[in-house]
Parts: C-alpha cells; sequence; structure tokens
C-alpha cells in the first residue's frame, strides 16, 4: 500500500557539507515536496515510500539561476564580438515577431537547459514588447511547469527605446538610418503599468512554483516617474523588483549627465527603489559610495561573471560587496549572451575573475563563497529564504544528484572542490524539484525532449526568415553605434573595473 503522504525516501547517497568539505553518507526522507529528516545510512521509513536508490551520487542542493532571459534560449549561437549596447541594438531581431507559441517554448527550453546543469529554481527577466501581456507571461509560466523548473518571471520593460537613452547616440546615427530609428516608439508607461495590473493579479499560482516580479530594465531607460511606479506596484503585490544596475562603462559615463551628477545607484536611492525586493543584476561599475548604498539598503545583486565577461562589460566587485555584506547570488545571464544555462560554470567563474589584478589571495572569492551564492544567496534573492537553496529539514525537496563514477570524480578529493572547480553539468545524473523527479538517469520525464527539439527548431527557422529585415537594418546600425559607444567607454571613470583592481 502506497503511503497517502507521499513518502520518499533517498537512500545510499552522500549529502555534500559545504562549510565542512564533506559528503557524508546520509539518508533523506521527504514527505510530499518538503524534506522531513536527514539520518545515518538506514533510516526508517513509513510503510509504502517510495525508495529512490542514491549508491554512487552525491548529492547537493537544486542550484538557484539569480538572472536568466528565457525568451534568449532561441537565440543562442547568433553573435560573436558583441558589447552590450551591441546586444541591445540586436533585440529587434533576436527576440522580435515572438508567437506565444514561441513564447513558450523558449521558456521550456530554457528550463531543460537548467535541468540538465542542476538548476532547479531561476530569475527570469522576459522580453515581451511593447508591453507585457496576461497570455503571454501564461506561455512562459506553462514552458516553465512543463519541464518542472520554479520560475519568478519579471517581465523587462521600458519606456525609452535604446538610442534614447544613451544621451547623443541618436545624433550619432547617419540621417538615412536615424529616420526609420525614431519612427520606433516604446510603450508609454502608463500603458505598461496598465497592463501591469492586470498581469499581477492573474498571473500568480504557487509562488514557491511561479511568481511575477517587476523588471524596469535598465535605469537610463526607463523614466523616473516609471521606476517609481513599479516601486509602488511591487509593494502593493508584495512582489519583487530586478534592474540592469551599472553593467557597463557607457551606463557609468553618462549617468551622471542624465541624474545631476548623481551614480545610477544614487539616482536609484533617491528614487526609493533599493530595498530588500530590490536585485540589482550585474552591478560592475560600482563606487565604494555605490556599495555601500547597497549594503545599507539590504539589496541583493545577482552577480553574471561568464556574460560579464563575453559582452566586454568588466568585472564585478564581488569581494568588496559581499565585505559589506551584501547578499549575492549567481546568474548565467541569457543564453544569446552567455551561451547556455550552465550555472556551474558560472560558479567557477564567480570564483576565478576575482582573482585577476589581485595578488592578495585571502580576499579571492573561495569554493564555499561561490556555492552560497549559487544556493542560498540566490535563494534570499527570490524570496524563498528558508525555503530553497539547501538540503535540510523543512526545505522543498530541490535535490540534484551528481554521479561519482564519472571522470568528474575520479579521484575524490575535497568533494565542494570538485562540485565548484570541476563538475560542468555532465555528471547530473537526476533531479529533483519539489519532491518529483524531473530528470532521471539522464531522461526528463515531464516531457518530449524529442519535441522540443523540432518545436525549437522550427520556431528558429520561421523566426529567422520573419526577422530577416530587422536583422539588415541592426547590423547597418552596429558600426555608428558601436563608434559611439567605444568613444564614451574611453572616457574617465572613478573606477576600473577593466582591469578588475579590489574585486
Amino acid at each position: 500500500m502506497t503511503d497517502p503522504a507521499g513518502h520518499i525516501l533517498i537512500r545510499g547517497g552522500r549529502l555534500l557539507d559545504a562549510s565542512s568539505h564533506e559528503a557524508k553518507p546520509t539518508d533523506i526522507l521527504i514527505e510530499g515536496n518538503t524534506i522531513l529528516e536527514l539520518g545515518p545510512p538506514g533510516l526508517a521509513a513509513p510503510e509504502g515510500a517510495r525508495v529512490i536508490d542514491a549508491a554512487d551520487r552525491m548529492l547537493i542542493p537544486g542550484l538557484v539561476n539569480a538572472h536568466t532571459h528565457g525568451h534568449g534560449s532561441l537565440a543562442k549561437g547568433t553573435n560573436d564580438r558583441w558589447s552590450l549596447e551591441l546586444l541591445l541594438n540586436s533585440a529587434p531581431w533576436t527576440s522580435g515577431h515572438r508567437t506565444l507559441e514561441d513564447k513558450r517554448v523558449a521558456a521550456m527550453l530554457n528550463a531543460a537547459d537548467l535541468v540538465r546543469k542542476g538548476c532547479t529554481a531561476c530569475y527570469d527577466l522576459y522580453f515581451e514588447f511593447p508591453v507585457p501581456t496576461v497570455e503571454g507571461l501564461e506561455a512562459v509560466a506553462q514552458g516553465y511547469g512543463e519541464v518542472g523548473v520554479r520560475a519568478l518571471v519579471a517581465p523587462m520593460m521600458a519606456d525609452r527605446l535604446f538610442y534614447e537613452a544613451i544621451p547623443g547616440l541618436m545624433e550619432a546615427i547617419p540621417d538615412a538610418l536615424r529616420g526609420r530609428v525614431e519612427t520606433v516608439r516604446a510603450a508609454p508607461f502608463a500603458e505598461s503599468l496598465a497592463a501591469l495590473r492586470k498581469v499581477l493579479p492573474e498571473g500568480r499560482g504557487d509562488r514557491a512554483m511561479f511568481d511575477l516580479g517587476l523588471a524596469p530594465t535598465i535605469p537610463l531607460h526607463c523614466s523616473d516617474d516609471f521606476m517609481t511606479a513599479c516601486r509602488d506596484l511591487a509593494e502593493e503585490y508584495d512582489t519583487r523588483v530586478h534592474m540592469h544596475l551599472a553593467e557597463s562603462k557607457v551606463q557609468a559615463v553618462v549617468a551622471p549627465r542624465a541624474y545631476d551628477g548623481k551614480t545610477l545607484t544614487a539616482h536609484l536611492d533617491a528614487l526609493g527603489l533599493l530595498g530588500p525586493r530590490f536585485t540589482g543584476a550585474h552591478c560592475i561599475w560600482l563606487d565604494a559610495d555605490d556599495i555601500g548604498r547597497m549594503a545599507d539598503n539590504g539589496i541583493c545583486v545577482a552577480h553574471n561573471p561568464g556574460s560579464n565577461l563575453r559582452l566586454g562589460s568588466g568585472v564585478a566587485p564581488a569581494r568588496a560587496l559581499l565585505d559589506a555584506g551584501v547578499n549575492l547570488g549567481v546568474g548565467t545571464d541569457g543564453s544569446q549572451c552567455s551561451d547556455n544555462q550552465n550555472l556551474f560554470e558560472a560558479m567557477r567563474l564567480a570564483a576565478f575573475v576575482s582573482r585577476i589584478g589581485n595578488p592578495d589571495v585571502e580576499t579571492w572569492i573561495g569554493a564555499e563563497d561561490a556555492f552560497r551564492m549559487a544556493t542560498e544567496g540566490g535563494a534570499r534573492l527570490l524570496g524563498q529564504e528558508g525555503v530553497l537553496g539547501r538540503v535540510a529539514p523543512g526545505y522543498r525537496a530541490d535535490i540534484v544528484f551528481l554521479d561519482l563514477t564519472h571522470v568528474n570524480y575520479i579521484p575524490l578529493n575535497d568533494p565542494l572542490y570538485h562540485v565548484v572547480f570541476c563538475e560542468d553539468g555532465s555528471a547530473v545524473d537526476s533531479v529533483m524539484v519539489d519532491g518529483r523527479m524531473v530528470l532521471e538517469h539522464g531522461r526528463f520525464t515531464t516531457f518530449d525532449e524529442a519535441a522540443l527539439r523540432r518545436d525549437a527548431q522550427a520556431a528558429v527557422e520561421r523566426l529567422r526568415e520573419a526577422n530577416a529585415e530587422s536583422r539588415i537594418f541592426s547590423q547597418a546600425l552596429e558600426a555608428h553605434v558601436a563608434m559611439y559607444c567605444v568613444g564614451l567607454a574611453n572616457q574617465a571613470y572613478p573606477v576600473d573595473r577593466k582591469l578588475a583592481g579590489q574585486v
């Protein structure tokens, strides 16, 4: 007889303890979607409990991706030498003409990539132009739900175009091209706010599995009225705000011109956006005062070392942020600008980039720091502290099974170092989310992977044709955008994140 409470006993595995760098034999008893008890091998279980054999497996908490863009899964492999500004210039063709089915497939593909790399939850800044819709976010929720991944989805919004947000950029575009750029307009912020008031009440279910946040995407791309309205909506609907903050030197250089001498962080602080609900993504071009403001206001930071390197944005001051008491999570960013959803790679890079230009080994990001960012740090950033990020009684049963017979763990020395420095996702054998096995011995249990491959390829082929004209036009703008932005990036700034300094 099957136990009516839905008990599961994971028997024979070795549970990683990051603080002791040990992986001791541990049995795990789960009731429904929650971890009930940890114990030594032979732990008793209720009659009828399902037993999962975890012999030769190391068990770790499901990783939490602090910053991704689900729509980017269909645009992976589309570029090489792009800065952030060239990436933004490409948005009309890399993300344009998406149907509801495209949005579902993209989210589903992103979720599948996450699970393959041991990730069970994410903060997704999804792009839906010109405004978020109930139907679009339902499609995204369906995509994540079909795979079984937790997602906090914050639709990206702006009421200024990229070309308007960078002072002088529009004027630097030749007349023959500028006329067409000027015909495109971002949605007025009142229109976005009206859409959000429809979306927020209707789009939230089990908030631990799927929830909605707000993403006024980049400060310079949003009017002050828009940003403060998002602040107030987050308070009204008890949700979170996520913004790209100080990601590129271009943004840092032009901010004082736009904000009466203030940095981006100081301006957001003056608007009252900084607080425990707020996450800043990237946060590279910060000065000491910015870091102090972040710590004083209790914000979270999504550290994206892979994307920061990929786009040439610089190296974030992660150690200074941690030392100030700022909570950090680790993100991959979107696959169109980081190529994959591999949080193991992001953890490794978070440790390694902290060592550039700084000989003091005691200040480097260590394995414990990086692992904590990718688990408990990410959970706190999602508002799921005490719920996700640990394998412990009372936490949700999100568990990754790593194959100890894989070459990544042969010979087995320090288990934590193997996970942070040696693992690349290839030893992920099985993944449990909310007490349900969504990946079992390398095979997805919740959907047809072959069908997803066909759907994704068909979508990309259709979108390639639909966006062909936009691609040609964006490419015609590239040289002008690059030249103007390189000029800005070559201007002096009080901190230097290209050479790392104290990171």
